[in-house]
């Protein structure tokens, strides 16, 4: 590209989350390249604003607090008036809804089947998946205003794996691990009914939220507490996936599967359930195998075929590795926003529906 292009980020996240962990990589992958210059407008969440300014990236915080949150409106305003973006991006539908409409291209991008009426404002809606895609285009949004941008994960931190006896979890079991919030979309329900067919195999429960008491609960009756572990959230994900012999992500619902990613990275196999996400990323078989929603038997049978047969999880891990370089790298990711940033830069939706405060 030609001059440096100035991009403004606006994230109404939570401190945890899929989205909130790639926003603070993209931010700190486009803070690596000189064509890029950005503001960021965030929650005040201590992680990201210490991550930020190591990577010299202007920051301002403002609260989120609602639709009627009239300080954040005029913060965003002020900011974007300061600042004078080329493009203005924003995370989740709060950031959209407060963001006001003005001389810069509006992209909102979207990690799941929202409303979009939330949207109506953006010049163009990016997608981090395909089916999210033609999602815009089943609800009317079509090309040039709809793009596909697909997320990269974390780089594995070179740590030791997490200590076993930390969970007291046997050194010879085998380890599932899975990661997320305590909530009925990600099924962690389905995977410790299906702990129960997987004799010897301990389960580590990587996360916290409103379904951790109901879950013990569940472990309990179905025999299995005692090779159970909730661990909390983790921010050394590395160290755990070290431990593991095998990644689960039993989800109901999953757009698109961050932690697939993170496995394929750190080299383990995969067992998800048939959520979007999953079906749009694994290559059955290849790259990892897949269970039918709901069905705790299947996903049972898939845990115990890759612990039987190791030479088989070690070719899928590889192969899932190979699959993360060739589509899903940092390098690769940032070279798709930049050309889409150079595409859009001058790009006005007509006919949107503008709104300067």
């Amino acid at each position: 590209m030609g001059d440096t292009l100035r991009v403004m980020q606006v994230m109404a996240g939570a401190k945890h989350g899929g989205a909130e962990g790639f926003f603070k990589r993209l931010v700190c992958a486009l803070a690596e390249e000189p064509s890029v210059t950005q503001h960021v407008v965030t929650r005040p969440h201590t992680d990201l604003l210490e991550a930020f300014e190591a990577y010299g990236v202007g920051v301002t915080t403002a609260p989120f607090s609602g639709f009627f949150d009239v300080g954040t409106r005029c913060l965003l305003k002020t900011q974007i008036a300061q600042f004078q973006p080329d493009i203005v991006l924003t995370w989740m539908s709060r950031a959209s809804q407060l963001c006001p409409s003005g001389d810069f291209t509006y992209v909102a991008r979207l990690g799941g089947y929202y409303d979009l009426k939330y949207y109506q404002k953006a010049d163009v809606l990016v997608g981090n998946t395909q089916d999210i895609v033609s999602y815009f285009h089943e609800k009317g949004w079509q090309e040039p205003y709809t793009a596909y941008l697909p997320n990269f994960a974390a780089a594995p931190v070179p740590t030791p794996p997490m200590s076993r006896a930390q969970f007291e979890t046997p050194e010879g079991a085998p380890l599932l691990l899975t990661l997320g919030r305590l909530h009925q979309d990600k099924a962690f329900d389905v995977l410790i009914r299906a702990l129960k067919d997987v004799p010897g195999a301990y389960l580590w429960i990587g996360g916290e939220g409103e379904e951790e008491a109901a879950l013990k609960a569940l472990a309990k009756s179905q025999g299995v507490e005692a090779r159970v572990r909730f661990i909390g959230w983790q921010q050394d994900v590395s160290a755990l996936f070290g431990a593991c012999d095998v990644y689960v992500c039993p989800s109901r619902i999953e757009p698109l599967g961050n932690v697939i990613l993170e496995s394929w990275i750190h080299k383990r196999p995969v067992v998800a359930a048939a959520s979007k996400g999953a079906v749009g990323l694994i290559t059955p078989g290849k790259d990892g195998l897949i269970s039918p929603l709901e069905d705790a038997p299947s996903l049972a049978a898939h845990l115990q075929d890759l612990i039987q047969h190791k030479d088989k999880a070690a070719a899928m891990a590889v192969a899932g590795y190979q699959t993360y370089q060739e589509h899903f790298s940092k390098q690769a990711v940032v070279a798709q926003y930049l050309a889409f940033f150079e595409r859009v830069k001058d790009l006005r939706r007509p006919h949107k529906k503008r709104r300067f405060f």
